[in-house]
C-alpha cells in the first residue's frame, strides 16, 4: 500500500470491542461520584422510581436510537444526519462541537487525578499531615480529631485533606478575572493525558478497540476491590441503609424527578455522537437493539453497585469520626478529591487503598473521553474520506487537535481555572442544552424522517422490530417528557454561583450563553444554507432535504414499503428499491 492509498474506513474486529468502547464511554465518573449522592438524597430506594421512569421513556430509547442510525449509516456524528435527514446536518456538528468542548475541560479532572494518584505513591499520604508548605497554623488532621461539628471546617480550623485540595492541588485565585499562574504540576499531568488519549486513538477502532480491554475493565476490577472492602468495615452498613433507606416523601418533590432526568442524561452520553460513532464501526447485521439493552442495564448497574462502594466507607468514616454521616457525603468533586482522600486516611494501608480509588477514577474518565476524541476524528474524516484515509494525515490532525486542545486547556489548570471550568460544566453540558437536542432528535426521527420507517431499518439489520414501546417514545413519550423537565429547569433558574457564594461577573455568565448557543446554533444555521443552496419552492426544497440518501442499504420491498409522514418527507418507498 502506498501512502497516497485510500484506506478503508474499517470495523471492529470482534464484537467484544464495540461493548467494551460504548461501555467505556457510557460508564464514568457520574456513575461514582453523582449517582450515589442523588440516590441518598433524593428519598434512597425510593428515588428509583424516577430514575428507571426516565430510564424507561427517555435513556434507552435514545440510545438504541443513535447505536442503530450509527450502524445502519455506517457514518459517524455527522454524516449519519446528512444520510437520514440531509435538512438536519447541523445536529451532527451541534453535538461535535458539544465533545470539543468536553474534551478541553474535562480533561482537567484527569489531570487532578493524576495528580493525587502520584502524591498517593509517596511514603505518607501527603493530605494526611499538617506539616508541607502549603498548610495553614488552622491546619487539623481529622482522623485524630474527634469532633461533632463540621468536619470540614470544626472549630474554625481547616482539614488537612481540604487544604492539601484547595491550597496545593488547585490554589484558587480570588475570581476568574485573575487567571493567576499555570499550575505547571498539573499542566504535565494535563500533558500526560493527552498523550494518552491520543495514543488511544491515533489508528482508529484498530487502537480504540484495543485499549478499552483495558481500560473498561480494570476499572470494574477497582470498584469490586472497593466495594469488598467497604462493606467488610465497621459501619458499613449504616452507611449502606442511609444510601437506600426509602423516603417515599421525598417523590412528592419536583426536583427529584428532575435529578433523576438529568442523571439520565449525564450518564447515558446522549445526543453527543459518541454512540453513533461506535455503532458505525458494527457489521450491518449486528444486533444493536440487544447490545444497547444490556448496555443500558450495565451501567445503571453500575451506579447502583457503585453506591455500596462509596457509602460503606462513608458510614466507617461517619462511625470512625463520631459524626453523622450527611456531613461527609457529597456530590462529584468534592467526593471524589476530599471525602474519599479523607476516608482512605482513616484505612490500613491508605497508600494502596489511593492508588486503587484515583487508578479506577483515571481509567473511569479516560476512555470516555477518548471515546468522544474518537467520534470527533470519525466525524471529519467520514466528511472528507478521500482526504483524511491517505497516508498518515489523519494522524496529522489528531496531532493537531490534541495540541490546540491541550493549550486551550492550560486556562483551565491556571488559578483562576476552577472558575472557567464551572462556566464550562453548567453552560455546555448542562441539562438544558442536552433536553433540546433529545427534543430535536425525537421530533426528526419519530416525525420528519419516520419511526415506522426507522423501526423497519432496524428490523432489516437484526431481523425483528423493536418493542412498539421504542416507537411510541421516539413519536410523542421522549419530546414531551423531555420539554416539560426543560421548561422546569428554565423556571427554577438561579444564577450560577462559585461554591455557592463568588457572583460572576457579567461577561463571564455571557461566555457561558455563547459556549451554550454556539452549539445549538449549527441546527439553524445549516438548514438555512441548505434551503438556500436548494432548487424550487420554499416548500420543495424542504422536501426534498428530508429525503434520506439515495446510498443508503437497501430494504426488502416489504419494508420498504412504508407509509408517507405527516408531513410528506419520506418519500413514499424507499427510492433505492
Amino acid at each position: 500500500m502506498t501512502s497516497e492509498t485510500v484506506q478503508e474506513r474499517g470495523k471492529w474486529e470482534s464484537k467484544t470491542e464495540f461493548i467494551l468502547s460504548v461501555a467505556g464511554a457510557i460508564i464514568g465518573l457520574g456513575n461514582v461520584w453523582r449517582f450515589p449522592y442523588l440516590c441518598y438524597k433524593n428519598g434512597g430506594g425510593a428515588f428509583f422510581i424516577p430514575y428507571i421512569l426516565f430510564l424507561v421513556t427517555c435513556g434507552i430509547p435514545l440510545f438504541i436510537l443513535e447505536t442503530s442510525m450509527g450502524q445502519y449509516t455506517s457514518q459517524g456524528g455527522i454524516m449519519c444526519w446528512r444520510k437520514i435527514c440531509p435538512l438536519f446536518e447541523g445536529f451532527g456538528y451541534a453535538s461535535q462541537l458539544i465533545l470539543l468542548y468536553g474534551c478541553i475541560s474535562y480533561m482537567v479532572i484527569l489531570a487532578w487525578a493524576f495528580l493525587y494518584l502520584f502524591s498517593s505513591l509517596s511514603g505518607e499520604l501527603p493530605w494526611a499531615t499538617c506539616n508541607n508548605t502549603w498548610n495553614t497554623d488552622a491546619c487539623v488532621v481529622l482522623n485524630s480529631f474527634n469532633t461533632t461539628a463540621n468536619w470540614t471546617s470544626p472549630l474554625n480550623m481547616s482539614s488537612s485533606v481540604l487544604e492539601f485540595w484547595q491550597r496545593r492541588v488547585l490554589n484558587t485565585s480570588t475570581g476568574i478575572d485573575a487567571l493567576g499562574n499555570i499550575r505547571w504540576d498539573l499542566a504535565l499531568c494535563l500533558l500526560l493525558v493527552w498523550i494518552i488519549c491520543y495514543f488511544c486513538v491515533w489508528k482508529g477502532v484498530k487502537s480504540t478497540g484495543k485499549a478499552t480491554y483495558f481500560t473498561a475493565t480494570f476499572p470494574f476490577v477497582m470498584l469490586v476491590l472497593l466495594f469488598l472492602r467497604g462493606i467488610t468495615l465497621p459501619g458499613a452498613l449504616h452507611g449502606i441503609k442511609y444510601y437506600l433507606r426509602p423516603n417515599p416523601a421525598r417523590l412528592a418533590d419536583p426536583q427529584v424527578w428532575m435529578d433523576a432526568g438529568t442523571q439520565i442524561f449525564y450518564s447515558y452520553a446522549i445526543c453527543l455522537g459518541c454512540l453513533t460513532t461506535l455503532g458505525s464501526y458494527n457489521k450491518y447485521n449486528n444486533n444493536c437493539y440487544r447490545d444497547s439493552l444490556y448496555l443500558c442495564l450495565l451501567n445503571s448497574g453500575t451506579s447502583f453497585i457503585s453506591g455500596f462502594a462509596i457509602f460503606s466507607v462513608l458510614g466507617y468514616m461517619s462511625q470512625k469520626q463520631g459524626i453523622d454521616i450527611s456531613t461527609v457525603s457529597e456530590s462529584g468533586p468534592g467526593l471524589v478529591f476530599i471525602v474519599y482522600p479523607q476516608a482512605v486516611t482513616l484505612l490500613p494501608w491508605p497508600q494502596v487503598w489511593s492508588v486503587c480509588f484515583f487508578t479506577m477514577i483515571i481509567l473511569l474518565g479516560i476512555d470516555g473521553q477518548f471515546a468522544g476524541l474518537e467520534s470527533i476524528m470519525t466525524s471529519l474524516t467520514d466528511i472528507y474520506p478521500s482526504q483524511m484515509r491517505k497516508g498518515y494525515r489523519r494522524e496529522l490532525l489528531l496531532v493537531l487537535l490534541s495540541a490546540v486542545c491541550f493549550v486551550l486547556g492550560l486556562f483551565f489548570v491556571s488559578e483562576g481555572g476552577p472558575y472557567i471550568l464551572q462556566i464550562f460544566d453548567h453552560y455546555v453540558c448542562s441539562g438544558p442544552t442536552l433536553l433540546l437536542m433529545a427534543i430535536f432528535q425525537s421530533l426528526i426521527i419519530g416525525w420528519i424522517y419516520g419511526a415506522e420507517r426507522f423501526c423497519n431499518n432496524i428490523e432489516d439489520m437484526i431481523g425483528y422490530k423493536p418493542l412498539p414501546l421504542i416507537k411510541l417514545c421516539w413519536l410523542y413519550v421522549t419530546p414531551l417528557i423531555c420539554s416539560g423537565t426543560l421548561a422546569f429547569l428554565i423556571l427554577r433558574y438561579s444564577p450560577l454561583r462559585f461554591n455557592n457564594s463568588y457572583v460572576y461577573p457579567w461577561w463571564a455568565y455571557w461566555i457561558g450563553r455563547f459556549l451554550s448557543s454556539s452549539s445549538l446554533v449549527m441546527i439553524p444555521v445549516v438548514m438555512i444554507c441548505k434551503l438556500a443552496r436548494g432548487k424550487g419552492t420554499l416548500w420543495q426544497r424542504i422536501k426534498t432535504s428530508c429525503q434520506p440518501a439515495d446510498d443508503l442499504p437497501v430494504m426488502t420491498k416489504e419494508m420498504a414499503d412504508i407509509t408517507s409522514t405527516p408531513l410528506d418527507c419520506k418519500g413514499g418507498k424507499n427510492s433505492n428499491n
